[in-house]
């Protein structure tokens, strides 16, 4: 395969889905999409691109395949307890009403865990929790809040009797919790960014970013925070030159706005 083959492909990918790939590290992600393409029996890249241009199915499972959408409640649940037990306390003594966002939600089930912990520490209040990513056919299934026993694991007991009813081998999220999330569509390497956030959380979506691509999405993230907002990555997302960019370490993966 040529790198001419490469570069066009990722030039018409760019045009009809708004992912550039140029912010992706090239060789893990030519494996991933190489490995997608012998599974369907093509060669090339434009080859491929005609076969997910013209199959629309198939084009959206790519882009679910692309975008990593692999997630589940209470995601390293000894990180979810410091953010529980230390994090959201310390915001919540500053602001009685959260502003958060959860970018790149996948199916949702972080925002939902997040809606979960607020709503037992601060019942009655409405805190905003933002969640967003780039994939509509994920978010469509986020906003249906059902779930596999897989994606369920880490919930307790608890809270599967509070916030969930169970059908059919799924777990379906309760309306109460689902109307405490706004999903949105939102590509993080190409839209606007509000600001004032308490919160952001970017966990487990940055893994083949470009090191030029993750900086500026950090600096990005920096300028939405509050003074004294956090963000907090994921478990192999150590940010290795916060301090240049302009946060100060809090708690490990957690990282605050001075």
């Amino acid at each position: 395969m040529s790198e001419q083959d490469w570069e066009t492909f990722k030039q018409k990918l760019n045009t009809k889905s708004g992912i550039n790939l140029n912010d992706y590290k090239p060789a893990q992600m030519q494996r991933r999409i190489t490995n997608l393409m012998l599974r369907h029996g093509v060669s090339t890249y434009m080859d491929f691109f005609h076969l997910i241009d013209r199959n629309q199915t198939l084009y959206k499972d790519f882009i679910d395949y692309l975008t990593i959408n692999v997630t589940e409640f209470f995601r390293t649940p000894e990180k979810f307890r410091e953010l529980e037990e230390k994090v959201l306390p310390d915001l919540l003594t500053k602001s009685p009403k959260l502003n958060i966002w959860s970018a790149g939600c996948s199916i949702g089930a972080e925002p939902y865990s997040l809606a979960m912990i607020l709503s037992e520490q601060t019942p009655g209040t409405r805190h905003r929790i933002l969640a967003t990513d780039l994939d509509v056919e994920i978010l469509a299934k986020a906003q249906k809040g059902v779930y596999t026993s897989n994606e369920f694991k880490n919930i307790t007991d608890a809270r599967a009797g509070k916030y969930f009813k169970q059908s059919g081998g799924q777990y379906i999220i309760s309306d109460e919790i689902k109307s405490r999330v706004e999903f949105k569509r939102h590509n993080l390497l190409l839209d606007k960014f509000e600001a004032g956030f308490d919160l952001i959380l970017c966990r487990n979506v940055v893994i083949y970013f470009t090191e030029e691509a993750k900086d500026a999405l950090y600096r990005r993230f920096l300028a939405a925070l509050k003074p004294g907002g956090v963000l907090f990555v994921g478990g192999t997302e150590a940010i290795l030159n916060f301090r240049d960019i302009g946060f100060q370490q809090y708690l490990p993966f957690f990282y605050r706005k001075p």
